[in-house]
């Protein structure tokens, strides 16, 4: 069996309906490892509470994001130290952010900016869809508390709040949730942007910010 067979064995039992392939006719039939990826896949995720939050946070520091965290009494706090921090006095946010920002703030909502004007602004503010803590992922939907891609994606600085019921552990729980908006351009971020030429020279904010930073919201 060579190694593309077992490649293409390994990817017809992980996209089979609900059983692994029995590889009938089919390359590598018979051989070890053809036909069990289907069913090695963890489905569902072993880390739950406070250390589910600290997996999270963890990950995502191991990506050069910053982390704070916060409870209902403290949000508007941590909200308005991290932009004074990062000196964003001019933010745009989302359609119906639902967040406490700093009276220093100058607030723009987007309503089709363009890349040009978003450009402009020291930062963006939105919430999240979901949050996957093994891969230290955070998930955008679309929705109005997380607006278009774009304000996400051009403004240098990202500040994202997520509520700790919105975090799960593995990749399929998430997918699993995301099922109704699937059909919805999701953006999958893991850490701020960034990019490694062939001399492995790292280098951030070539594809969209260049500082992540993300409040986690939980009754700690």
């Amino acid at each position: 069996m060579t190694a593309r067979d077992e490649i293409l064995a390994r990817i017809r039992a992980a996209t089979a309906a609900g059983a692994p392939d029995s590889g009938a006719g089919e390359p590598g039939a018979g051989e070890p490892g053809a036909g069990d990826a289907a069913v090695a896949y963890r489905q569902l995720g072993e880390v739950s509470g406070a250390a589910l939050l600290d997996l999270l946070a963890d990950r995502l520091t191991h990506y050069r994001a910053l982390v704070r965290r916060a409870t209902t009494a403290t949000l508007a706090a941590e909200i308005s130290e991290a932009l004074a921090r990062r000196q964003a006095r001019r933010v745009v946010v989302p359609p119906r952010l639902g967040l406490p920002l700093p009276d220093f703030a100058d607030v723009t909502v987007d309503a089709g900016l363009s890349a040009s004007e978003l450009d402009l602004f020291d930062g963006a503010v939105t919430r999240a869809a979901l949050a996957i803590a093994e891969t230290g992922t955070i998930i955008l939907d679309g929705s109005p508390d997380q607006g278009r891609r774009a304000i996400s994606l051009v403004p240098d600085y990202h500040l994202c709040v997520v509520g700790a019921g919105q975090v799960v552990h593995l990749v399929p729980e998430a997918v699993n949730q995301l099922a109704d908006t699937a059909t919805r351009p999701l953006t999958w971020i893991s850490g701020p942007s960034a990019t490694s030429d062939i001399e492995l020279e790292r280098v951030e904010g070539v594809h969209g910010p260049r500082t992540l930073e993300v409040i986690l919201l939980g009754e700690l």
